[in-house]
């Protein structure tokens, strides 16, 4: 039983999904991530916000495309 030219790479790709399917699910059961508890009592922050330079003209978007 051969597989035909044209459904080879279709093959290939199946082949290939179901084996790093395989790998990436051996490896979750092997090494699971633990799950932290979400504490509602801390707000999120984000990232300390340090003042930027801008450099050039700031930016107008051309809400009319006829004059330029």
């Amino acid at each position: 039983m051969r597989i035909p030219e044209e459904n080879r790479n279709m093959v290939l790709l199946a082949a290939v999904t179901l084996v790093s399917m395989m790998v990436a699910g051996g490896l979750t059961l092997l090494d699971p991530a633990r799950v932290q508890p979400v504490v509602a009592s801390q707000p999120a922050s984000l990232a300390d916000s340090t003042p930027v330079r801008v450099v050039g003209a700031p930016f107008v978007p051309n809400t009319n495309p006829r004059e330029r």
